[in-house]
């Protein structure tokens, strides 16, 4: 059984941001699979819930004319990976996604959910601070757009206030464009597991495929928050790709930049150690792809 006060479906994003404003405790659900477990496990017992299921406007994705590429955050895992414009341009974000859960999970849970939760261990959000990506909120003061490395303000925190909803994820051309990229999850099982470190990775090389001209490399469960590495990126810009000091200076410098915690999967030591593994590991696999000029994932 679930412990719910009441339930209102909202009719679109104007009429969800009203019930919102309406209600100070009630909480937004989509497709569930984040907010029902917390009603059960008594986190969010007798809540209101305002759904934005069902609202055509924030689901599907579409490329805009000037190639920004935008998502609807009520889209599930599922279709952002199998979607074409996903596949075609940036794989690897419905890799990341196709790591959530199971397939029942990825069939009802939404990106937008993810991203919204404010957990650190966001299979999507540590892609999507490697694609830059901008998120749009809408409430009753109108729209406004966040990048993604600015929303998480602490664990289960972020800029989103009551009354607002993520009505869009953006990526420009810019941020896709030329760039290979792969994400790594590690977790004791392997699947259906929450991620104990993710690693993402974004690379665009020069010209001749012999030179770092940009590289991006972002953490989950390795900080409060999801992370970009910036200095780390800045070190190795313009690195040629068979310098042997190369994924010595990724995975030593990604070490100094990361606060890892202990918690009852893994100690600090052990997530150090993931983040040295795992940024090597995915930085050789977009540099790859990005030299054979394969798909992301």
């Amino acid at each position: 059984m679930y412990d719910i006060e009441k339930y209102y479906q909202a009719k679109d994003v104007e009429d969800a941001v009203r019930a919102l404003e309406e209600d100070a405790d009630a909480v937004v659900i989509s497709g569930g699979s984040d907010v029902l477990i917390k009603i059960r496990e008594g986190k969010l017992a007798g809540c209101s819930l305002v759904s934005i299921h069902g609202i055509p406007a924030l689901e599907g994705v579409r490329m805009e004319a000037d190639g920004t590429i935008v998502i609807g955050p009520a889209t599930t895992f599922s279709h952002i990976t199998y979607d074409p414009v996903i596949q075609k341009y940036i794989p690897a974000l419905g890799w990341a996604v196709d790591q959530v859960g199971g397939p029942q999970i990825r069939n009802i849970g939404t990106i937008g959910g993810n991203v919204c939760n404010g957990v650190t261990s966001a299979d999507s959000a540590a892609l999507l601070f490697t694609l830059n990506a901008v998120l749009e909120l809408t409430g009753p003061k109108g729209t406004r757009e966040i990048p993604v490395a600015e929303f998480y303000t602490g664990p289960g925190r972020t800029l989103r206030e009551h009354a607002e909803i993520l009505t869009a994820i953006k990526i420009t051309r810019e941020n896709y464009q030329g760039f290979y990229g792969h994400y790594t999850k590690y977790g004791k099982r392997n699947a259906m597991e929450i991620a104990t470190l993710g690693c993402a990775v974004h690379v665009k090389l020069s010209a001749d495929n012999m030179r770092i001209s940009e590289f991006r490399l972002g953490f989950g469960v390795a900080a409060p928050t999801p992370i970009r590495c910036f200095k780390t990126e800045e070190t190795v810009k313009g690195m040629a790709v068979t310098d042997p000091e190369l994924y010595e200076k990724i995975q030593e410098g990604a070490v100094s930049e990361v606060t890892p915690r202990s918690s009852w999967r893994a100690s600090r030591e052990f997530r150090l150690q993931l983040v040295r593994e795992l940024s090597v590991r995915t930085a050789k696999e977009s540099i790859e792809k990005a030299s054979g000029g394969e798909a992301d994932a």
